[in-house]
């Protein structure tokens, strides 16, 4: 099937041949005219696009002249493409040799080798701009016999307000499937019978298996009765080792480097021995006994009581692995599929409106078949139509019919034609993922700029159009969304892809995006099946090797090699690409060798010229070659956890597209190369590293290096900031213009002389929009001047800064919702001057005039944490007039969170936060004066936190 990528790559090839090449291409006779040609002839064919993509689905005639023209426009997508990097190439050698004293007499002598080879790049891509002008010309002329239907102008649906990203859906008609789980969950087993128990979901796709198992695995009632718990997504293709180890990994908090199947599952028989746990196996499809007995049976050697819920299509599964109870779950009530429809639907809605579309909506959900994928996917898209007739024709649309023909789910198909064009190229890429892959947002983003498919907004960011396209998909319900909670970022944002919305992608793209498995016969079917391919994902399993067939798929955008490799490899286990890999890959955009163990990289990497995204992370590489700063295009480059990296290539200044460079969690990155400040375009620096004073000094970035990278957004983290000598060099950094960074690591080294000096920290004059910072390693007798100024912060962490004995009144920080102080050794008392002194009536002003948070010290501060504060013996919460007084402020009105561990001298708590604060989680763990005087019902003072929901002391 055609993908609309068509109707967009028409548009954006019409404006290239306007601006980039033509100035060139002139200069070759004739050439002039077929451009015009061409661009005539993609107009009218761009016209009729939208009619044709809807045609195919029930014209095979229809649907094989979209894949011809497919075909032809992405040939002249790569002749673009390839003439593009010729001329970026050229003008970024120029731009080199220009700043080379020596070399610059050379530019006004033309080199005849130079000037040959730009003639014959001119006469290769106007014969070749020939030769699809003329494949387009066939192409074009066959389109009447279809009588499309032409239309200008498409914008898509009209939209409604919206935020960010929105909660789509409450469940609806699974309060009693729910109550009932939950009682053979918690139901113990009669003697006599084995300790462990499978509950089985069977269902059918898009029914709400997997719904309805997170309810109950959220249920308190379920979390008080097993002690350890844990959720697999088991899927296809089925790997035994895989979901040992993911088991593991959610056990532990971290992934087990092992190897072997029968040492993981040993493992795994160790870390339950002797635990009630449950454990939810999240679509199983295997039917493969064998493969999975081994697996189960390292489940006993938990406590009784222990189950295993299991969601599956096949019932045969459920019959396999001997379910205790199997509960088939049936289609939602017409009352219940009309509730959970209209909830959607009629959002943001007036009376008036949802009594003129009730009727005809009943009807459109009575076709959703009692299916809530489909209630959610169809009620998304009607809340975008606006008038009668839109409703009407949702109704009457042949698309509810293809079930049956060509086994498509007809509300994704209506939702999906509804998108805008640009968005529905964006939704159709992610057929690359594998089933329940969960795709990162930031980075998806950046797969789709590597594309070509964003163009740029108002601000000129096409990363603001990406998040636009991505707040569409996920409003429509093609994308469920989670927080990434463990990987330490407050905007990472992971999606999903239900396994229809998947297939579905995938039949937008059957021709040109491919998902395999390594195994015995993938050379053969990568030579016969994949020689058209765009797009291609690799599945790699732990022993085997790169193929190298697939440099026979000449014509690859996107290459993808997923592997399993989850730990550090030792020296042994190291892989290689061979060189040859690369040759005739040259149209690759996006490359992803990510967790593949590879040691070293080839010095031919240069000859994917057409490169944007590049993805390296967790592999062992000491270094990268220099060649990979002849990748001009480049957007994106992903090195994070490459812990063995010593440096990044000197030659990184030339790529001066590059607008992503993560580098975070390389350990052995002692430095950085100076051309870093000579990136333009540069949005995303993790991580930048200071070093001392060397011969290379002129080499290396020094603070300065950042005064110019004022559109850096996300998270950078700076480390050695104990080298920068002064205060003038702290302030050449220009920290107050990085207006877009919303996270900022400041990390010092106390064993420096600077490391400990005041002025320098007071220097760096940070941006008061800033959201998130963390001070670590700072030697220095008192926190800087500005902390206090920060009027945005919304999460603080004070690590490591040993010689701070008093700290800033933190309470005016306004914005201040977490709050954390680890190992600051220095403190002994902390006291009033944390809100702003004894008299805290006075602390919360602004410009010399009471603030609207006058009222409240620490205003919105929720989660409280100490931690290695080793010298620590007294908190102290009085104010002058012992805080009784009316009109005082409240101290930390909205805290809902305190934790105390390795505080060993502290001796109580101050009653105030315990009395007057919503404390609904108290934890203290290895700090034995406070677990004496705080012990549940034996404690002296146990009485004043027994009230707290939540407390536990270890």
């Amino acid at each position: 099937m055609s993908d609309p990528i068509l109707s967009a790559v028409l548009t954006q090839l019409g404006s290239i041949l306007e601006t980039q090449i033509r100035q060139e291409l002139k200069l070759v006779v004739g050439v002039d005219k077929d451009i015009e040609n061409l661009k005539t002839t993609l107009r009218s064919i761009e016209a009729v696009m939208v009619d044709a993509e809807k045609k195919q689905v029930k014209d095979k005639s229809v649907e094989q002249w979209l894949q011809r023209l497919q075909e032809v426009v992405y040939d002249m997508d790569d002749v673009l493409n390839e003439w593009n990097s010729a001329l970026l190439k050229t003008e970024t050698r120029e731009l080199e040799d220009s700043a080379t004293p020596h070399k610059k007499v050379c530019l006004f002598i033309s080199s005849p080798c130079l000037c040959f080879s730009r003639v014959a790049r001119r006469r290769d891509i106007a014969l070749k701009i020939q030769v699809i002008n003329r494949n387009l010309d066939l192409i074009a002329g066959e389109k009447d016999r279809y009588k499309f239907t032409t239309v200008t102008g498409y914008e898509g649906p009209v939209r409604a307000k919206t935020t960010s990203f929105v909660d789509v859906a409450k469940v609806r008609g699974r309060d009693g499937d729910e109550a009932t789980l939950v009682d053979q969950l918690l139901m113990q087993g009669s003697r006599g019978m084995r300790p462990l128990h499978t509950i089985s979901i069977v269902g059918m796709g898009g029914i709400g298996k997997t719904t309805l198992a997170q309810l109950v695995y959220r249920s308190e009632q379920v979390k008080a009765h097993f002690p350890t718990m844990s959720w697999v997504c088991v899927s296809e293709p089925f790997d035994d080792l895989r979901v040992a180890k993911a088991i593991v990994e959610s056990l532990e908090g971290s992934a087990p480097n092992l190897f072997e199947l029968e040492t993981v599952l040993g493992r795994l028989r160790d870390r339950i021995k002797g635990q009630k746990f449950l454990l939810v196996l999240d679509d199983v499809w295997t039917e493969d006994y064998e493969r999975l007995e081994p697996l189960i049976s390292s489940l006993s050697s938990g406590a009784p009581g222990s189950k295993v819920l299991v969601t599956t299509r096949n019932e045969r599964v459920a019959q396999m692995m001997e379910s205790s109870y199997l509960l088939r779950l049936g289609e939602l009530t017409e009352e219940d599929c009309w509730s959970l429809f209209s909830q959607l639907a009629f959002s943001e809605r007036s009376q008036k409106d949802i009594q003129e579309l009730k009727d005809i909506g009943m009807r459109i959900a009575s076709k959703c078949k009692g299916l809530p994928l489909a209630a959610k996917t169809i009620g998304s898209l009607m809340r975008f139509k606006t008038s009668l007739q839109d409703w009407k024709n949702v109704l009457e649309s042949d698309m509810w019919d293809l079930e049956a023909e060509k086994g498509i789910f007809p509300p994704l198909l209506l939702s999906y034609y509804d998108l805008p064009l640009p968005v529905k190229r964006c939704f159709s890429y992610c057929a690359i993922f594998p089933q329940d892959y969960e795709i990162e947002a930031d980075n998806l983003i950046k797969l789709w700029m590597a594309q070509g498919y964003l163009s740029a907004n108002g601000t000129g960011e096409m990363e603001a159009t990406g998040r636009e396209y991505l707040n569409t998909l996920v409003m429509r319900s093609f994308f469920q969304m989670k927080k990434d909670k463990d990987k330490g970022r407050d905007n990472a944002t992971r999606l999903k892809m239900h396994d229809m919305v998947l297939d579905l992608a995938r039949y937008l793209r059957k021709n040109e995006s491919y998902v395999m498995e390594f195994d015995g016969r993938l050379v053969h079917r990568i030579n016969s099946s994949c020689d058209k391919a765009r797009h291609l994902t690799l599945i790699r399993s732990e022993d085997v090797h790169f193929p190298l067939s697939i440099r026979n798929v000449g014509k690859l955008h996107t290459f993808w090699v997923q592997s399993f490799y989850d730990s550090p490899p030792i020296v042994s286990e190291v892989d290689r690409i061979s060189p040859d890999l690369f040759d005739g890959l040259g149209h690759l955009k996006a490359l992803d060798l990510s967790r593949n163990r590879l040691c070293e990289l080839s010095e031919e990497i240069d000859k994917l010229t057409n490169l944007r995204y590049l993805n390296l992370s967790h592999n062992p590489f000491w270094e990268l070659p220099e060649t990979v700063c002849d990748l001009y295009n480049l957007q994106t480059l992903k090195l994070v956890a490459c812990d063995h990296l010593r440096q990044v290539p000197k030659g990184i200044g030339k790529l001066r597209n590059l607008r992503h460079l993560e580098i975070d969690r390389t350990g052995s990155l002692r430095t950085l190369p100076k051309g870093i400040g000579m990136l333009p375009s540069l949005q995303t620096l993790t991580k930048f590293v200071l070093a001392g004073v060397t011969d290379g000094e002129e080499t290396i970035c020094t603070i300065g290096d950042l005064s110019s990278l004022n559109q850096l957004h996300g998270c950078l983290r700076i480390e050695g900031l104990g080298y920068v000598a002064n205060a003038d060099q702290a302030e050449k950094a220009q920290l107050k213009n990085k207006k877009h960074l919303a996270e900022l690591h400041l990390d010092f080294n106390p064993q420096l002389q600077a490391g400990g000096r005041t002025d320098v920290a007071d220097a760096l004059q940070l941006c008061s929009d800033l959201q998130t910072l963390h001070l670590s390693f700072y030697g220095g007798a008192r926190l800087p001047v500005w902390m206090t100024s920060l009027n945005n912060l919304r999460k603080l962490r004070l690590q490591d800064c040993p010689n701070c004995t008093t700290l800033p009144p933190l309470g005016r920080l306004a914005s201040l919702e977490n709050l954390c102080l680890e190992n600051m050794h220095g403190l002994k008392l902390i006291g009033t001057e944390l809100f702003g002194g004894p008299d805290l009536g006075g602390c919360m002003q602004t410009n010399g005039a009471p603030s609207t948070a006058a009222l409240a010290i620490f205003p919105k501060l929720k989660k409280l944490k100490f931690a290695g504060m080793s010298s620590w013996e007294k908190w102290d919460m009085t104010c002058k007039d012992g805080g009784a007084k009316e009109g005082n402020p409240s101290i930390m009105p909205y805290l809902r969170y305190l934790k105390l561990s390795d505080c060993s001298k502290l001796n109580t708590l101050p009653d105030h936060l315990l009395e007057k604060t919503p404390i609904r989680k108290l934890y203290i763990h290895n700090c034995p004066p406070l677990q004496q005087q705080y012990q549940k019902r034996i404690g002296e003072h146990w009485r004043k936190i027994s009230h707290i929901s939540r407390v536990r002391i270890s």
